[in-house]
């Protein structure tokens, strides 16, 4: 009987430490792997100017705010428009091809700026069934300070990165840059703030 009692001490003693083990251990949660928007914010004059010759494409209004599980043909998919996009366009900028800054357009002509790049995603995705409310026009800030742009892919696994510079899509903490603002989820023509963009770029150092 002693003997017994002496086993159940072991055995509750070794529970305890595994629960503190684990308690110090937090799990990974949603909100870690999404953006964290905040309110109503200016919309950038390039996506303005878009939007006057492409309205139809900016007045999209969505009530669903929960994100859908991409499957592994989603995934493939999204992989391949990312590839297939930054190997087709070449990389020139709005002086180079227009004689003047923020020109947001579809590079037709075979050449094309961030934004450009991100527009041509986000048509080839939606023409794959993807939602416009889950394919997401960001603002974000390079570590050298330049402003970019990339293209938000909104999943039950987390916010992704389509960007014409890195092949590879990316959880958005996995990337360096700090983001700064994105299309809204509830309306194409509406932009908000992400509140824990810089938070992220720290984050993501050494990843």
């Amino acid at each position: 009987m002693a003997q017994l009692t002496g086993i159940r001490k072991v055995v509750v003693a070794l529970a305890a430490v595994f629960a503190s083990a684990g308690a110090a251990i937090p799990a990974p949660t949603v909100t870690a792997l999404s953006m964290q928007t905040g309110a109503i914010t200016s919309q950038p004059i390039g996506h303005y100017e878009f939007c006057q010759t492409h309205r139809a494409e900016c007045e999209i209004k969505s009530k669903s705010t929960v994100a859908p599980r991409v499957t592994d043909f989603g995934w493939s998919v999204i992989r391949q428009v990312n590839l297939t996009v930054n190997r087709e366009i070449t990389p020139m900028t709005d002086m180079e091809l227009y004689g003047k800054e923020e020109v947001w357009a579809y590079p037709d002509a075979g050449a094309g700026d961030c934004e450009d790049f991100v527009l041509l995603k986000r048509k080839r995705l939606m023409e794959k069934g993807f939602s416009p409310s889950d394919l997401l026009i960001t603002v974000v800030r390079k570590p050298d300070g330049e402003g970019h742009a990339v293209l938000t892919v909104r999943t039950a696994q987390g916010d992704f990165i389509l960007d014409n510079l890195d092949n590879e899509v990316k959880l958005w903490t996995k990337t360096p840059y700090r983001f700064l603002k994105r299309q809204a989820t509830f309306n194409t023509g509406r932009w908000v703030t992400i509140e824990n963009g810089a938070e992220v770029l720290v984050g993501s150092v050494g990843n």
